[in-house]
This record gives structure tokens, C-alpha cells and sequence, in this order.
């Protein structure tokens, strides 16, 4: 469904990380009509490469703004990206979904999402992107069908926009989709794969361990539809 509103495109925010899923939902809210804004999180992460690749998401795909906001989930801790913890390495998939991994930040898209929420009434904004998955996940709480339910009607208690009656929705484009359907999404889109980060614990450089359980998720994705993916060529050769 497209959102045109008298001619006029209705504004979005996208949650951004630099990572292959939310450069899809991007392009997905801009295909569907939206005027967008994109913000991204200084959260104290390890593999902060994905901050840069953000800005390039940005420029690439038109958005009106896009802004970074810090906030210091290091300070809690409590996860192999905001702790010093190991990230675990070469899980099969029955390991990867059986219990909730040490790379789970803590509540993290619940703080995202809030700080998107802000914007989005500050903007006069009534949709908000993220590119949340539940399929092709690690088992993180926080990229369920029901938490995203739970937290739009939350949006719509907790704000002026919703207690005035002009709702606020949450869209999760990719919720239902495997790794293989997004990442095709993403190229009938035009998304540039080989400016994304996915990997847990990358080089400085950007170079992907091609171990974590993203980096595994990620490749299967592309080799499921014959493809190699494009970092893999950048960084490996």
C-alpha cells in the first residue's frame, strides 16, 4: 500500500543501524510513498563501523534527515556488543534459536523505539520503520510480532498524536520475511548490500568475521538465492 496524502507524501522515520535489514525497510518506506527520516543509535556498540555505513545509507537512499543519537547502553552492559563478553562463533541454527543469545542488548529496541517515537511527534510523523525479523533471527524477545503489537499500543496511549486521534503506526516490513526474501526485497529495491554491515564483531576496517551467528544468517541468505554475498567478494576477494 502506498501513503500519499492529497498529493503530499506522509513522513516516516526508519530506524537505521547501517545493517542489511533496516537499509531494506528504508527502501521499502521510501517505495511505499514516504517522506523519510532516519535515525541510528551510538549505543556503545562493538561494531560501530555500522554507524558510518548508515550515513552512506542515507545519502544513498534520499532520506530528508538523519540524525544519531547517543545513548550509553555500555553502562549496563550485559551483552557481548555493549560488554566485554566473547560473541559466540560457528553456532548451527538449532544453537542460534534454542535460547536467547549473550549478543541480545537488553530492552535495546525498546529504548530505539522510543527515541523514534519522539522524533516522530516532534515531526508530526505517524508511521514509524523498523526492519525487526522474525524468522531469520537469533531469538531476541524484542523483534517479536507481539512485542511490536504491544509497543504500538503503547504509542498510542503514551502521545499527544495518539490521544488527539491521528494514530501512529509501526511497520516491520520484513517480520515475516526469511533472510532470502529480504535480502531480494532489498535488490528489486536497489539497496546496496555492499555498503551494510551485519557482522557482530567485525575488523576496524569493516571486514566481517563471517562467524558470528549474523554473519552465518546473512551469507546463508544470499547463497540461498545463488549469490555470494558482496562483502565477502569486498573484504575476502
Amino acid at each position: 500500500m502506498v501513503y500519499p496524502l492529497l498529493g503530499l507524501k506522509q513522513k516516516a522515520v526508519v530506524l537505521l543501524s547501517g545493517g542489511l535489514d533496516s537499509a531494506t525497510a528504508l527502501a521499502d518506506a521510501r517505495s511505499q510513498g514516504f517522506e523519510c527520516y532516519a535515525i541510528s543509535y551510538d549505543y556503545g556498540q562493538r561494531h560501530r563501523v555500522e554507524l558510518e555505513l548508515a550515513k552512506e545509507q542515507a545519502a544513498l537512499q534520499d532520506v530528508v534527515k538523519h540524525i544519531t543519537v547517543q545513548v550509553d547502553l555500555r553502562q549496563i552492559g550485559g551483552s557481548a556488543l555493549t560488554a566485554d563478553i566473547d560473541v559466540p562463533k560457528d553456532r548451527n541454527e538449532d544453537e542460534m534459536s534454542h535460547d536467547i543469545p549473550i549478543t541480545y542488548v537488553p530492552a535495546r529496541n525498546t529504548v530505539f523505539l522510543s527515541y523514534a517515537l519522539a522524533w516522530a511527534e516532534v515531526l508530526e510523523a505517524n508511521h514509524i520503520y523498523i526492519g525487526v525479523n522474525a524468522l531469520d533471527y537469533s531469538g531476541y524477545p524484542d523483534c517479536r510480532p507481539e512485542f511490536i503489537a504491544a509497543f504500538e499500543t503503547m504509542a498510542n496511549l503514551a502521545t499527544k498524536v495518539g490521544v488527539e486521534g491521528a494514530k501512529m503506526v509501526i511497520h516491520t516490513p520484513l517480520i515475516d520475511l526469511t533472510k532470502a526474501q529480504i535480502i531480494e526485497l532489498g535488490l528489486s529495491k536497489g539497496v546496496r548490500y555492499d555498503m551494510t554491515s551485519s557482522c557482530y564483531d567485525p575488523a576496524p576496517n569493516g571486514k566481517p568475521c563471517r562467524h558470528c551467528d549474523s554473519c552465518l544468517l546473512r551469507e546463508k541468505g544470499f547463497a540461498m538465492l545463488g549469490m555470494t554475498d558482496p562483502l565477502v567478494g569486498k573484504f575476502y576477494g
